[in-house]
């Protein structure tokens, strides 16, 4: 079974536009984030799915001179984006993988793919229960998934992040799901703003090691547990929220 990565990026993102081509020390989230999935010992293809949008032109570029195959399609509607991505390169098993996660374990990602490949699954997560940090999300799927939800999915929050409507209707699909021994829910490292930004560049350039793991992380922040202040103001779902509050003024027959 051939399973491909699909990762979406784009620049203009709200809170920080511009930050998947931010740089890390000496090179970019981007770049961090195919780095970390080099590791990866179950992934395929990687295909990196940005918008048609002129403002990622820089995308394109970044692909093009790191030999990423890449797909450009809707900028707002990313479930349709993700699906005419597959479709094209007739991706059958697809891992979704967000660009603002630069420091996603590989080990992770092959035990979430581990975890679909052994059971009859549509749809794989390692959040389902909320236990691993913001900023190691990994989700499994089928295209035969994919297409179910780009046909039936009609909520702004479901056209937006993809996948709700998969994991918010256990009676449709097949869901299982992953979780670490311990709640490191309360841990983030996603990227949506400056001070996001700031934190996983300093764990970057503290940890030589690579690829980085959780457990690398986790020594860092115990040896050092002030930098957890940086960013630990913000409410890492704040972006999926204001999605579902779209949802309470979304006209179903429009």
């Amino acid at each position: 079974m051939k399973i491909d990565a699909i990762i979406q990026a784009r620049m203009d993102s709200t809170r920080l536009p511009g930050k998947v081509l931010m740089k890390l020390g000496r090179i970019t989230v981007l770049k961090c984030l195919f780095d970390q999935l080099n590791h990866s010992t179950t992934l395929n293809c990687k295909f990196l799915a940005t918008t048609i949008n002129k403002t990622d032109d820089k995308i394109a570029n970044f692909a093009n001179f790191n030999n990423i195959e890449l797909f450009r399609g809707n900028s707002s509607d990313v479930l349709d984006r993700y699906y005419q991505c597959a479709k094209q390169f007739k991706i059958k098993h697809i891992v979704r993988i967000t660009s603002d996660c630069p420091l996603i374990d590989p080990v992770i990602i092959d035990e979430t793919i581990q975890k679909y490949k052994t059971g009859k699954f549509d749809y794989v997560n390692n959040f389902y229960k909320k236990r691993y940090p913001y900023g190691s999300e990994v989700e499994v799927f089928s295209f035969d998934t994919l297409e179910k939800t780009w046909k039936e999915a009609t909520k702004p929050s479901e056209r937006e992040h993809v996948t709700p409507y998969i994991y918010t209707n256990p009676a449709k699909f097949s869901i299982g799901y992953i979780e670490p021994d311990q709640d490191y829910s309360h841990l983030h490292w996603a990227i949506d703003r400056i001070e996001d930004l700031k934190f996983v560049k300093i764990l970057y350039e503290r940890i030589q090691k690579k690829p980085i793991h959780i457990s690398d992380i986790l020594k860092v922040i115990k040896k050092d547990p002030s930098i957890l202040t940086i960013n630990q103001m913000y409410n890492p779902a704040e972006g999926y929220q204001k999605s579902l509050e779209k949802d309470k003024t979304h006209d179903p027959s429009s």
